[in-house]
């Protein structure tokens, strides 16, 4: 399956933060920074997801993830927090790695598949480990296109 997901290196940062609002901001500012959308909006489309349900996936991972008009493609930024946020995560575990996902406003099997490709990488240890150890944001870029380019495949 092709997932087409936009990621960039300069999307992959590490952040500091300690709510999850401003986790949401940091994304949001990252998303708008990088990919030239309107910061303001895409965090409004955080929030609003985030008041239907908690994204933290769980495993000290969260998804925040909305859609916006602004991007022809799943587009993505991860933070890796330097110190664990509480993110009401659905094991209660804080949360320190966080993928924020933009998709089209029209994508809706897209954005599914997207979700779906970042869930999966969530549950292979030896990826999770891989994220965990990754000193600085280049090795986290390493990690996350070599997983992401090994789905497309």
């Amino acid at each position: 399956m092709d997932i087409n997901i936009v990621i960039v290196p300069e999307a992959v940062r590490l952040a500091k933060a300690e709510t999850k609002a401003q986790v949401l901001g940091a994304l949001a500012d990252c998303l708008g920074e990088v990919y030239g959308l309107d910061a303001g909006d895409v965090l409004d489309g955080l929030e609003t997801r985030e008041a239907l349900g908690s994204t933290g996936f769980g495993r000290g991972m969260a998804i925040p993830h909305c859609r916006d008009s602004g991007v022809r493609k799943p587009t993505l930024a991860v933070l890796k927090l330097d110190q664990p946020v509480d993110f009401a995560a659905a094991d209660a575990q804080p949360v320190s790695l966080v993928f924020g996902l933009v998709s089209p406003e029209n994508a809706g099997a897209t954005h599914l598949h997207a979700l779906a490709a970042i869930s999966r990488l969530m549950r292979d240890e030896a990826k999770l480990q891989a994220l965990a150890d990754a000193p600085d944001a280049e090795a986290l870029y390493a990690v996350l296109t070599n997983q992401f380019l090994r789905d497309a495949a």
